[in-house]
């Protein structure tokens, strides 16, 4: 179970963008003011959405409440071309009241729907610290060699048994040992 290469990617590009907002060059907090700053500045930045989200999503950063886990996981395995529509995810979520007007005025965009479910995988990632080495660690796959070099694909009891259907079998453990049910 991998992070779709979308979310790989923005997930370390909207950490690195938390962390530019976090303090200042003296060193102190000034995150809330920092992201108050954006928010202020929400229309201005609407049309780095397509092109830049991470720059845009902090506007919503703490407005995220997950209320279905999985949903967003199996969102955060999908590349764009494979999203759900904003209409079928928004119930795996509440929005903050103050961030309302802010989603509506993403949903105006024609990248808008995109954008929200970008945003509320961003913010799901991030709250959970779930990133791809977390999966990684989490399923017990090896994702810095493709393969162990004393015996490529080799599991520890020597069988050297399909590697895709071990993975999935390690995700859906993982999957159950965190709360969710086990799919069919």
């Amino acid at each position: 179970m991998r992070l779709s290469a979308y979310f790989e990617d923005l997930s370390k590009a909207y950490l690195a963008e938390l962390e530019d907002l976090q303090s200042d060059s003296e060193g102190k907090n000034v995150l809330a003011a920092r992201l108050n700053q954006k928010r202020a500045q929400f229309k201005e930045l609407m049309p780095m959405i397509g092109f830049a989200p991470e720059m845009v999503a902090p506007v919503f950063h703490n407005a995220v409440t997950v209320l279905n886990a999985q949903a967003l996981l199996m969102l955060a395995f999908a590349e764009p071309e494979e999203f759900p529509s904003w209409q079928e995810l928004a119930p795996a979520v509440q929005m903050a009241p103050w961030a309302e007007k802010f989603v509506a005025m993403a949903l105006q965009e024609p990248e808008g729907e995109r954008f929200m479910l970008t945003v509320i995988c961003l913010e799901f990632l991030h709250a959970k610290e779930l990133s791809q080495s977390a999966v990684t660690r989490a399923t017990g796959a090896n994702d810095d060699t493709g393969g162990e070099a004393d015996g490529e694909g080799e599991r520890p009891d020597g069988d050297d048994g399909d590697d895709e259907q071990d993975l999935d079998e390690a995700g859906a453990d993982w999957m159950s040992e965190q709360g969710f049910d086990r799919r069919g």
